[in-house]
């Protein structure tokens, strides 16, 4: 019954990753590090290494189980993917009745965490300030030329999966930030929602590939330039927030694969500018509420991580 209890816990841990990971701006990785398993997160991702490989090509099943910490994996990510699956159609659904409270939820949420993920720079020189803005640079340029709908093709949703599973051993950053950023925020939740069978198993090689691949990369970075990699997460975040903007206008359509005309392309607006041209409420006070509300979550996700932290200290 213990370890029932034990395996059930991991597999709440994984909701709540999963839950964080479905909105930009909250990182799993976050969730993981308060909740006290990021370091064993990290340790049971760099165990999956070629030892493991010929332990599982040699059948010798029960040496590949521990050495991966299968016990700790498993119910781990079933819990990701119950937390996925069951909050893709709520999130859609959100997106699609009531867009500029959710996007300026994702807007408090985004603006918010890269202030606090740049707090850990331990010395601000020119080197980091150059990176931050290169960071906001880059993002900025990259969202504002990309359309509403990017590459569907199985390589690029292989490719999404590939780096937006990274953002889940990155406390900071979301992998639902990374899926806005490549522009496939709503595609991948309306695979999961829909349960496309293809895209979602495309996308979830991607992403082992992904975690495998820049587990190591990704802790090396962090060792060796930490302030600079911090910077440039941070520059991306803040430079992509034109994506997230509540108040957009198309500018272009385009027919789907299922013959529905869809937004191609939009632009910003102020609120008085999406009043005119929709001859509707912009709901500027729900939007600052939800903002708000966006900011005030990261901060008392914050809260709880120090909170956690230092009774180690």
């Amino acid at each position: 019954m213990g370890k029932f209890k034990e395996h059930l816990l991991i597999f709440l841990k994984g909701i709540g990753m999963g839950g964080a990971d479905v909105v930009p701006g909250v990182s799993g990785g976050t969730i993981a590090f308060i909740t006290g398993i990021y370091e064993e997160l990290l340790d049971s991702i760099k165990a999956v290494d070629l030892e493991a490989f010929k332990l599982l090509i040699s059948f010798k099943l029960p040496e590949f189980w521990r050495k991966i910490n299968g016990n700790f994996l498993l119910p781990l990510f079933l819990g990701i993917a119950v937390s996925l699956l069951t909050l893709s159609k709520l999130i859609l659904y959100l997106l699609d009745e009531h867009p500029i409270p959710v996007w300026s939820f994702f807007f408090g949420l985004i603006i918010i965490s890269a202030i606090l993920v740049l707090r850990p720079i331990k010395k601000w020189n020119v080197g980091v300030v150059i990176t931050l803005l290169a960071g906001i640079a880059i993002a900025y340029l990259i969202t504002s030329a990309t359309t509403s709908e990017t590459p569907t093709d199985l390589w690029f949703i292989f490719l999404s999966g590939a780096i937006a599973i990274c953002a889940m051993i990155l406390p900071g950053i979301s992998g639902s930030f990374i899926l806005l950023v490549l522009g496939k925020y709503e595609y991948i939740f309306k695979a999961l929602s829909n349960l496309d069978v293809v895209t979602i198993l495309v996308f979830m090689a991607g992403c082992v590939t992904g975690l495998l691949s820049f587990v190591r990369v990704v802790s090396y970075l962090f060792k060796k330039f930490h302030d600079l990699t911090i910077a440039l997460l941070a520059g991306f975040m803040l430079g992509s927030l034109n994506k997230v903007w509540p108040w957009k206008i198309p500018t272009a359509f385009r027919v789907d694969r299922h013959g529905e005309q869809v937004v191609a392309a939009a632009k910003n607006v102020m609120p008085n500018e999406y009043t005119e041209h929709f001859k509707t409420d912009p709901q500027l006070f729900t939007a600052i509420l939800f903002l708000a509300i966006g900011i005030l979550l990261v901060v008392g996700i914050e809260k709880v991580a120090n909170y956690k932290i230092k009774p180690t200290q």
